[in-house]
Formats: structure tokens, sequence, C-alpha cells
């Protein structure tokens, strides 16, 4: 298994701000979506409906811009987990030059009882390929 899950985007006219590049609220929006897409391919030959994920820090640099009809490559892998956090890694480029980085810490939750809950081995065999 590779341990960088991908996806590509192509930049519409509603990603697009007043500047004339990619929102910078659209790239927040983007990060969820790939960390969404990622855990359920993580999950999907061994569900664990009894947990989920919420953010609770965001480190974004913004270093370059992308434009309409750009496509946009977007690349996540899994950092250090441990407790109830782990941490996600996300890059957006265009062409092979760095628009955007950031690590985001997610915080594990029961899914019943919304509480924080130490993420677990069955977890960690989910998540240690990406590692």
């Amino acid at each position: 298994m590779s341990s960088i899950f991908e996806l590509k985007r192509i930049v519409q006219s509603e990603d697009i701000d007043e500047l004339n590049h990619v929102n910078n609220a659209i790239y927040v929006k983007w990060m969820d979506e790939i960390a969404h897409q990622h855990w359920t391919v993580l999950t999907e030959n061994y569900p664990l409906p009894e947990y989920i994920w919420v953010v609770l820090r965001h480190e974004i640099d913004y270093v370059g811009q992308a434009v309409l009809n750009d496509e946009v490559l977007v690349k996540t892998w899994i950092g250090n987990t441990q407790g109830f956090k782990s941490e996600r890694h996300i890059e957006f480029s265009k062409n092979g030059t760095l628009l955007v980085k950031s690590k985001t810490i997610y915080g594990m939750l029961d899914a019943i009882t919304y509480k924080p809950t130490r993420i677990r081995e069955n977890v960690l065999k989910v998540l240690e390929p990406f590692k």
C-alpha cells in the first residue's frame, strides 16, 4: 500500500474569489473532502462506524495560487498518531509547484457519546500502512 493518498481537482468558477484565485476557504473544504475520502478508502474492507473524527487544529501555509481551470493535485498522508489525536498532512500542487501545505490535528470521538476516545489497535491497524 502506498503511504500517500491523492486525487486531482479542476478549479471551477465557484472556487474563485475576488482576487481571481482559489479562495482560502475552498482549500479548507478540499482538505475536509480528501480526509473523508481517504478514511473511506482505508475503512472500506474494515468499517469502523463506532468512531468519528473531528478537527482540533489546522496549520495552513499558502505559498502559491491556483486559478480557473487549473488542475490541482491533492496529496494526503497520516502523521503522528497517539492518545486520541492523529495528524494528517495535505499538500496542494500545480505542475509540480507547491501551492498550499497543511497539518491538521484530528481527535477521535466515540460515535454515540461524542466523547474523546483513545485510538485503539483496530484503528491503528487501518492507519499503520499510511504512517
